[in-house]
């Protein structure tokens, strides 16, 4: 799928000043040693929880004779950030593991990793979209290198949406709209699930509604987590909610899976990642689902990310020129991404970052399931409309901790985050701005 000029117009760029306060906390590189100079093959720790990835590292090793890589799954989410946190601690961390977008300002700016400029920093520059390189590049420096991109979208019933005569809609009005005119049709049918409340997926909409959660303003961190932007969001949310309009079925559960399974709910606000998981969870569905952009408040093309994963060298490395080098196959060549996908027991729909990657990911789909629908070339149009401007701050995780907490109420999620934001940004010893 070919870059847009509006790839580039989108570049999600940080603040000067925010970087800047990254640069300062973060501090410089480490070691840049690459193996023992004995004649031997450096032997790479490698952590992930990304499905395919041991696959992966066993692809590398059978193309590699100068660098193996020793693969080790670990959890998802916060606790594989404390996982490795206590690794790096102790002095045991794996020389490569991958990391959320959303957690890496923080692990950085608390010295966690090792600054890859050296060895990654033009391949970055280079070979990935800038709307995510200033995921990775803070403060100056490359802390990561990224793995995927993850615009949200919608993917909706045909079968139901004709059943009750409505039109995909393209803004959220008219989403509502659809809500209403569907659960009036058959009660027993809601919109989409939207229970238990997903930080993430907030997250997510509150980008794109134009909400900016981190910012700085000299030498202070701005938290804005409960803004205007993100309240419209989550008061139209717990409204539907409360209606009955949307299911309060918790997301991440088999609940869910059950409604979505048998026509229960109409729409998935789901990410580029999400379409790999219909043919499995849905089956019988073949046919039935589309995929469409995701709806906006203004009817304007635009759209926030759903999570995102990033390939990291924990602070401590010995090996980081052959951690680089493997990264730079992981998130570069075909192959891995071949090797990747014919291991898994399910598709995957993961939107690579990297162009190459992401013909070789194309190339493995197959786009059936949704009626052949263009899933890669829908996702990278959907990429090309993130809204530019959103940045992680340095205490996110902690946010997301309390968010998971508030029982699926929006606005609580966004009053609770913001009061942890405040507190966690001062425990740390940095300025808040009030």
């Amino acid at each position: 799928m070919p870059r847009t000029a509006r790839t580039t117009r989108l570049a999600l760029a940080a603040s000067a000043a925010s970087l800047a306060l990254l640069a300062t906390a973060c501090g410089g590189s480490g070691s840049d040693a690459s193996g023992p100079g004995d004649g031997k093959p450096v032997t790479l720790t490698f952590w992930s929880a990304t499905a395919g990835a041991k696959e992966t590292a066993d692809a590398f090793n059978k193309a590699h004779t100068d660098i193996k890589v020793k693969f080790s799954m670990v959890p998802a989410g916060p606790e594989g950030v404390t996982k490795l946190s206590n690794a790096v601690k102790g002095g045991n961390a794996p020389d490569v593991a991958t990391m959320d977008y959303s957690a890496l300002p923080e692990y950085a700016s608390e010295g966690n990793l090792e600054n890859l400029t050296p060895s990654s920093g033009d391949l970055v520059k280079k070979e990935f979209p800038e709307a995510v390189q200033s995921l990775v590049n803070l403060g100056g420096s490359t802390w990561a290198v990224p793995f995927d991109v993850t615009p949200i979208q919608l993917f909706y019933r045909k079968d139901l949406f004709k059943k009750h005569g409505v039109d995909v809609p393209t803004t959220w009005a008219e989403y509502r709209t659809a809500a209403e005119k569907i659960h009036a049709g058959d009660p027993d049918v809601t919109i989409t699930n939207f229970g238990g409340g997903d930080p993430a997926l907030l997250s997510g909409l509150a980008w794109q509604a134009g909400a900016r959660w981190y910012g700085t303003n000299g030498d202070a961190w701005k938290v804005n987590i409960d803004d205007p932007a993100s309240r419209k969001v989550a008061a139209y949310w717990d409204d539907l909610l409360a209606e009955g309009l949307a299911s309060k079925t918790p997301l991440w559960g088999e609940g869910e899976n059950k409604e979505r399974a048998t026509g229960k709910v109409a729409t998935i606000i789901g990410a580029a990642w999400s379409a790999g998981n219909f043919p499995v969870s849905y089956p019988d569905a073949k046919g039935k689902w589309g995929i469409a952009p995701l709806p906006t408040w203004d009817g304007k093309a635009g759209t926030g990310m759903y999570g995102g994963t990033s390939y990291i060298v924990p602070k401590g490395s010995e090996h980081t020129e052959a951690a680089a080098e493997f990264i730079k196959w992981v998130t570069t060549d075909p192959a891995a991404m071949t090797a990747r996908l014919s291991s898994l027991k399910a598709p995957s729909s993961a939107l690579p970052a990297n162009e190459g990657m992401r013909a070789a990911a194309a190339k493995e789909f197959d786009n059936a399931y949704f009626g052949d629908q263009d899933v890669y070339a829908l996702a990278g149009d959907a990429a090309d409309t993130i809204v530019p401007g959103w940045t992680w701050g340095p205490v996110q995780q902690q946010v997301t901790s309390v968010q998971m907490a508030a029982g699926g109420d929006h606005t609580k999620m966004l009053s609770s985050g913001q009061a942890k934001g405040e507190s966690a940004v001062t425990d740390r010893g940095l300025k808040l701005d009030k």
